[in-house]
């Protein structure tokens, strides 16, 4: 649609090109950002469209139907917070409670679990994970007897080490699939070498880990809370990370023989940030639309476009603004992308 109709439709054009907020009820920044990232991923909306009743478990609270009401509620009249208080009851029965500060990954990660436990449509769950699912295998050589063994699971984001002075995501993605030595506490017995002394059941172990399949959304998060001497502190340390992400140029040697997807570019579409210490903090979005293109940055009710070099001040550093974690789209056809329901 032209701009010329755009400004004859002036409403139209705040209902296509805007986004929704969501009130701060009961210290729910951590649950608010995710909802923002999740209504940014049309593809999870349009697997939510085929969610009935029938195919949820009878739980008297369903976390599958009270996303999809809150995601559907977002697209509705912008001029008011969207309603998502059933929803944030619903989380605080599974331990996800109200006036308490959540860690925004965990949070994510129990949603779509808890997701998985209530839709009873098996095929409809699984592709609601595999929308997000790192297919990995591990391969652990142990260092006495050269003996390797290879386990294959999958994890629903991939969590990144960083250092405590400048990070590039490149690199970050790069350590975490190198191979590395556990020592210590981190080791491993190793069944093959049949030793029976408790001293030899700890040999140092050479892990390294092979990508088997990227999924659709590719979740990164970015580990910056550390527990040192039993004190939870957060690293504010800069990250640099890209609009755009080609995975196939950064991790050369990290592929598994098996894997066959010649798709491996991505492009960002959301950030969730925090704000603030380990022990005192906030969460808030930056998020693409997916009609304009454009960034816009969520704090609970108040929604602002920004631009991109907005969402760079989050790299961190000397801010206390930093991304925490970051949601990539795997670049497919033009058709392919374009979400099915409308607008």
């Amino acid at each position: 649609m032209s701009s010329g109709i755009w400004r004859i439709f002036p409403t139209l054009w705040n209902t296509q090109l805007r986004m929704r907020g969501l009130a701060n009820y009961h210290l729910s920044c951590c649950v608010n950002t995710l909802l923002q990232t999740f209504s940014a991923t049309w593809e999870l909306l349009d697997l939510l469209e085929r969610l009935e009743p029938a195919v949820v478990r009878s739980d008297s609270l369903s976390i599958p139907l009270e996303l999809k009401k809150v995601l559907t509620a977002m697209r509705g009249d912008l001029t008011q917070p969207a309603p998502h208080r059933d929803f944030l009851h619903c989380l605080d029965r599974y331990c996800i409670r109200l006036d308490t500060q959540h860690d925004a990954d965990e949070v994510f990660l129990s949603i779509l679990n808890l997701m998985q436990q209530q839709i009873d449509d098996r095929h409809l769950a699984l592709e609601i994970k595999d929308l997000y699912k790192i297919s990995v295998e591990t391969h652990l050589q142990c260092l006495q007897c050269n003996s390797t063994k290879t386990l294959e699971s999958y994890q629903l984001s991939l969590p990144l080490h960083i250092k405590e002075d400048h990070n590039t995501l490149e690199d970050c993605m790069t350590s975490f699939f190198e191979h590395q030595e556990l020592r210590g506490v981190n080791c491993c017995s190793c069944a093959h070498c049949g030793t029976r002394t408790p001293f030899k059941q700890t040999f140092m172990v050479s892990q390294g880990v092979k990508l088997r399949s990227l999924p659709r959304i590719l979740c990164i998060h970015l580990k910056r809370f550390r527990n040192t001497r039993g004190l939870l502190q957060k690293l504010h340390s800069r990250v640099t990370f890209p609009e755009h992400l080609d995975i196939a140029q950064i991790l050369t040697e990290a592929f598994s023989t098996d894997f066959a997807q010649n798709d491996c570019k991505f492009s960002l579409y959301a950030v969730v940030v925090h704000y603030g210490t380990a022990m005192f903090g906030h969460y808030t979005a930056y998020v693409r639309h997916r009609r304009s293109g454009s960034w816009y940055h969520a704090d609970d009710s108040c929604v602002q476009p920004v631009s991109w070099e907005n969402v760079q001040m989050t790299y961190g550093g000397h801010s206390r603004e930093t991304a925490y974690m970051l949601m990539y789209r795997r670049d497919l056809m033009k058709e392919e992308q374009k979400p099915k329901f409308s607008g």
